[in-house]
C-alpha cells in the first residue's frame, strides 16, 4: 500500500467536490468579475484535470501510486480532449448543453491538454505534500 495525502476516501470526497465547485464558481463569475480569459479557461482546464487526477485517487488510492494515477489522469483527459474532434450529430447536440459542455467540451485545444496536466500535477504535488506531512 501507498501513503495518498488525502488519506482516506472521505478526504479524496470532498476534495473533489471542493475542485468541482471551484471550476463551476471560475466558469460563472470569472468574467463577470473581470477576470482575464485565460485564468478563467485554462484555470478551469486545470482544476477539471485536478477533478480527474481526485477521481481516479477516490477510486483506486491507496491499491495504485499516486504517479501512477496522475499519468492515467493525463492519459484520460488527453483522450477526453482528443475524442472532441469525433462529430455525430446526437454528440454535438449533447456538446451545446451545459451537461455536455462541462463534461466532454466543445472545441479542441492542445493547450486544453496542457492545463489539464498542470493541473493533474498541482493535485498530485499537494496528495504528496499532505502524504509526507501527515505520515
Amino acid at each position: 500500500m501507498f501513503k495518498n495525502g488525502l488519506g482516506s476516501r472521505a478526504g479524496y470526497a470532498v476534495a473533489t467536490l471542493l475542485v468541482i465547485a471551484a471550476g463551476l464558481l471560475l466558469r460563472r463569475f470569472g468574467y463577470p468579475v473581470g477576470l482575464p480569459f485565460i485564468i478563467v479557461n485554462y484555470g478551469a482546464a486545470a482544476l477539471w484535470g485536478g477533478m480527474v487526477f481526485l477521481i481516479l485517487s477516490l477510486l483506486f488510492a491507496p491499491r495504485v501510486r499516486p504517479l501512477n494515477l496522475a499519468v492515467l489522469a493525463v492519459v484520460l483527459s488527453a483522450a477526453v480532449e482528443f475524442f472532441r474532434l469525433y462529430h455525430t450529430p446526437w454528440l454535438d447536440a449533447f456538446r451545446l448543453t451545459l451537461t455536455g459542455a462541462l463534461l466532454i467540451g466543445r472545441i479542441f485545444s492542445i493547450w486544453n491538454i496542457v492545463s489539464y496536466t498542470l493541473g493533474i500535477a498541482a493535485a498530485y504535488f499537494i496528495d504528496a505534500k499532505l502524504a509526507r506531512a501527515t505520515g
